[in-house]
């Protein structure tokens, strides 16, 4: 059974030591554990440290290329390494690096595919009050949108059995976190969380630069996955909402003609009209999305069984 333990950096030359110190080198259940370092265009000297602490496993992103392309980069290398559990954590060790061994013991024990570390946000010293309330707001979002009991929807601190890693697709450039959760649900990939410690934080977040830029991108995300993966549910609820005013203005409408003043109220029957006409075309493209999303499942069926096919030239 081997492991490997996938890093993203971009200019971690002071943090990245740290964090590979805590590493662990043995972890009950795993034959092997190997590091890869995913440099996403870095300007300092992040290669080069991580050479110095033995890695030799890296991923050149040639520019920087953002989180979500990073990781992805690194799913498709840990995959050619052979792994059969891939670990992803944070280069800034925000993250306990002995909580690793917990996080795969679901993926060992076969009782999960994908396994996300939940931090206790409530008592992150350095997390603001705005965004310990923002976090736990957007995995109550999440959890219904993704229909998972996801409790630390943002966390990085996640592992993947290879079966998962290789149904994984990231259409977003800016993060991984929320869409792989709504993909899991879609893929009918099993879904866990454990609770997992935090570091003393090392410098400030790379990805939240503007908290008001994540939340904008966090909500675009969200959606675009949402439609992406439950186009039926979305244009249904879409289509409700025209039909339901539709339909309550009709029956305003029969009530003033029942009452015998119905010819002062054909107003709102033709507005009743014209919400209920956009309601059933809504409805209509609800029904072509879903054979879309049909059609959706059998490429990505294909696709995995191609990379299953590439990886065995590794």
């Amino acid at each position: 059974m081997k492991l490997v333990i996938q890093i993203p950096c971009y200019n971690e030359e002071e943090a990245l030591p740290i964090t590979l110190k805590a590493l662990p080198e043995r972890i009950e259940g795993i034959d092997e554990i190997e590091v890869l370092i995913i440099d996403d265009g870095s300007t300092d000297n992040t290669l080069e440290v991580a050479k110095k602490y033995g890695v030799t496993n890296f991923v050149e992103m040639g520019h920087n290329s953002g989180l979500a392309r990073a990781f992805l980069a690194g799913i498709k290398k840990s995959l050619e390494l052979g792994a059969d559990i891939i670990v992803n954590t944070d280069a800034d060790n925000q993250y306990c690096a002995d909580n690793i061994k917990d996080i795969v013991k679901p993926i060992l024990d076969k009782q999960a595919d994908i396994v996300i570390g939940s931090r206790p946000v409530s008592k992150i010293e350095h997390f603001s009050l705005m965004k310990k309330f923002l976090q736990k707001l957007g995995s109550w979002v999440m959890r219904i949108i993704s229909s998972t009991s996801v409790e630390d929807a943002p966390s990085g601190f996640r592992a993947f059995s290879r079966n998962a890693a290789l149904q994984l697709n990231i259409f977003d450039n800016y993060t991984y976190t929320l869409e792989t959760i709504i993909q899991a649900k879609a893929k009918g990939l099993q879904l866990v969380c454990v609770p997992v410690n935090v570091n003393p934080d090392l410098r400030k977040s790379k990805l939240v630069k503007n908290m008001f830029d994540y939340i904008r991108r966090s909500i675009f995300t969200m959606l675009r996955m949402f439609i992406i993966y439950r186009p039926f549910r979305f244009f249904t609820i879409l289509a409700g909402f025209f039909f339901i005013p539709g339909v309550l203005l009709a029956l305003r409408f029969l009530w003033f003609y029942f009452c015998g003043d119905g010819s002062g109220h054909v107003q709102s029957l033709i507005f009743s009209a014209i919400l209920i006409i956009i309601s059933v075309q809504i409805g209509v493209i609800a029904v072509l999305s879903e054979l879309f999303s049909i059609n959706r499942k059998i490429l990505e069926d294909i696709q995995k069984r191609l990379k299953m096919q590439d990886l065995k030239k590794f």
